[in-house]
């Protein structure tokens, strides 16, 4: 699927459905996590199909994530990973080395990835927390982040925009596939977590007859986005859960698959 959002001329997205691939069983088949205990072969496998199809510039970055704050620069860590050992090199040296040279390193643990690079590219796996995409609209940036109920609680999308370093009011969002409001049911805990100091953030939690709540996480992030001057917010429709043909879902299926929501840049026209 391809974002609707009036995304900067060369920014590119896309998020994964569950078919056409090779897992089997409960990953049937277009598993794209190598964390869930399907057969590694198949997710290689898998990943190799996703980078032909979408005929993709670079291998993915796929993060280790953590449900935490942290968000990686994609282009510092790729310099780091560029040095030989033992082989000290100036930064001029490494930014030169770094332009023929793709990424070779995944991320360490981390939620949120950003690059200003063509080779390389922001990579969420998720099977209903939400896969938001952020764009600066001078088209020189990208930004892909996992956000749960635990990521959002604990400020992993006003720590992304600091991280990045633009002005908010730059960036445009794209909320991705996750567990939609009609099936996410959440407990007090969760939603005192969520809510904080502030009422706002009660509007997206619906008492049920289970005497529990129905959260709405795509409006959770939308007010989040909108507190950190983030105003330009789209998609937040596509719900996981009840889309059993399409989407894999923790809640739903218990051990499944990912899906993944990639972002990058077109490597600049030459001529």
């Amino acid at each position: 699927m391809v974002p609707d959002w009036p995304a900067p001329p060369g920014v590119r997205a896309l998020s994964t459905f569950r078919w056409g691939g090779e897992s089997t069983g409960r990953y049937a088949s277009l598993n794209l996590g190598d964390h869930v205990g399907d057969s590694p072969g198949a997710v290689a496998a898998n990943r190799q199909r996703l980078v032909r199809a979408a005929d993709l510039p670079a291998e993915p970055n796929w993060l280790r994530q953590v449900h935490g704050t942290e968000a990686v620069n994609l282009d510092a860590l790729a310099l780091d990973e560029l040095a030989p050992d033992g082989l000290a090199m100036d930064r001029l040296a490494l930014e030169e080395l770094a332009r023929d040279e793709p990424a070779r390193a995944l991320p360490p643990a981390a939620d949120a990835a950003y690059t200003r690079s063509a080779k390389r590219i922001c990579a969420i796996l998720t099977a209903d927390c939400m896969p938001i995409l952020l764009a600066a609209d001078t088209g020189d940036l990208v930004v892909a982040v996992h956000a749960g109920w635990r990521g959002l609680a604990a400020g992993i999308l006003a720590a992304t925009v600091r991280s990045v370093g633009v002005a908010p009011q730059t960036l445009i969002a794209w909320i991705g596939p996750c567990i939609g409001p009609e099936h996410f049911e959440v407990g007090t805990d969760v939603r005192d977590a969520l809510c904080g100091p502030g009422a706002a953030a009660l509007a997206a939690f619906r008492p049920n007859a289970r005497g529990r709540y129905l959260a709405d996480l795509p409006l959770l992030a939308r007010q989040q986005l909108a507190d950190i001057g983030v105003n330009r917010i789209y998609g937040g429709t596509e719900c996981t859960f009840g889309d059993p043909e399409r989407y894999f879902s923790h809640r739903r299926d218990g051990q499944t698959g990912r899906q993944a929501t990639l972002i990058w840049l077109d490597a600049p026209r030459r001529g």
